[in-house]
């Protein structure tokens, strides 16, 4: 793609011009895409964080008018998005392996039942609603990845990425919850 053309391009994007927006997301999906993966090594954050940048594109059309190598502005939105992600991702792992190891130790030394956390977990996990419950569980029990699952499931990525978001904040909320309400139970046992 020539400079003048894709400088065309940019400014019938910005203009609202799908047709042209297509043009350049076919045109570069794949590469930002190899890119993106050689940071992340997973094959399904890459897929996300190229949709998601180029949706971030097309919300924002309007400053492509302005931007003289889209290739260089496409991959600097797309490594600042991807260290965004990985950052987040980062958080909530140590957030949920802290909060899954303080109520393990809890429960363990409390009341001696390790079991109780991955009861309630399971109890979590039943208690969401079907479409939630069965994304949930071919993600994180049969390790499918987001296409695979909305494959089977006939939904589309952003619907599988959607429940997952909200099946996990269900279940912390849940697991928090009534984990508190065991070990609060079981401290008072020991002193009353």
């Amino acid at each position: 793609m020539s400079d003048l053309f894709e400088k065309n391009e940019l400014i019938k994007v910005s203009k609202g011009d799908e047709i042209a927006y297509n043009r350049l997301y076919y045109r570069y999906h794949q590469q930002l895409g190899t890119h993106i993966f050689r940071i992340t090594k997973s094959m399904d954050l890459a897929e996300e964080i190229v949709q998601d940048v180029f949706l971030k594109i097309w919300m924002n059309r309007e400053a492509l008018s302005g931007v003289h190598n889209f290739k260089a502005y496409l991959f600097v939105i797309s490594k600042n998005h991807t260290l965004n992600c990985l950052r987040k991702l980062s958080r909530e792992r140590n957030h949920l392996n802290i909060c899954e190891e303080k109520y393990t130790m809890s429960l363990t030394s409390d009341n001696g039942d390790s079991n109780s956390y991955h009861t309630i977990l399971d109890q979590a996990i039943d208690r969401l609603p079907p479409q939630q419950q069965r994304v949930y569980l071919l993600s994180r029990h049969e390790r499918l990845r987001y296409a695979e699952v909305a494959n089977r499931m006939n939904i589309s990525n952003e619907s599988v990425k959607k429940y997952l978001k909200i099946a996990n904040a269900s279940i912390i909320a849940f697991v928090k919850t009534n984990l508190y309400s065991v070990s609060f139970l079981s401290i008072s046992s020991t002193f009353f």
